[in-house]
């Protein structure tokens, strides 16, 4: 077993309705990272992989409130402790185009980082934070809830394309995985 091996999982919803929604920002998070590979549906794992030396990129295929099943079967499997997991999510407390690499440190409210945690044995485990929150400026009353489901405008992804790169490459630097 490659003692460097991280499981870097990004969080999301399965199916088409829920593309380029900010409740899929983990998604778009590891598609980056992995370059455009195609990631591969492992039944056993309830999640799509990209399996490289020292990494493994998931979405996990579980719906965002049962993320944590996926993971800790992933983490069963290949015997990975808290301290190779990252977690990648949406979250609502940061505006967007703010990102936070934090270990232990999540959203007050986060359906899917909670399954996660709950799951595991600890919660020191390393989180990309990505920042959705643009509600003021639309003028935004609704859910939080309703609010990460819906899709970003043509703006926001474009705000979002030099986060993604920038977090993307502080976490495999911080992780000694970049060239890889």
């Amino acid at each position: 077993m490659d003692l460097l091996m991280k499981l870097i999982v990004g969080l999301g919803n399965p199916g088409k309705e829920y593309l380029k929604t900010r409740h899929n920002l983990g998604f778009e998070f590891v598609d980056k990272i992995s370059g455009g590979v195609r990631f591969v549906m492992d039944s056993k794992f309830e999640s799509l992989v990209f399996k490289d030396k020292s990494w493994l990129l998931v979405k996990p295929q579980t719906f965002m409130n049962e993320s944590g099943r996926a993971v800790r079967k992933i983490m069963d499997f290949y015997k990975l402790g808290t301290e190779d997991v990252v977690l990648v999510h949406d979250d609502l407390d940061l505006k967007l185009g703010d990102y936070k690499i934090q270990k232990g440190v999540g959203p007050k409210i986060h359906h899917g980082v909670s399954s996660v945690e709950a799951c595991l044995p600890n919660k020191n485990f390393l989180r990309v934070r990505l920042g959705v929150d643009n509600r003021e400026k639309f003028g935004y009353v609704g859910s939080g809830a309703e609010y990460v489901l819906g899709k970003f405008s043509q703006e926001e992804q474009e705000i979002l394309e030099d986060i993604l790169e920038e977090a993307a490459d502080e976490l495999l630097v911080a992780l000694g995985l970049e060239g890889e």
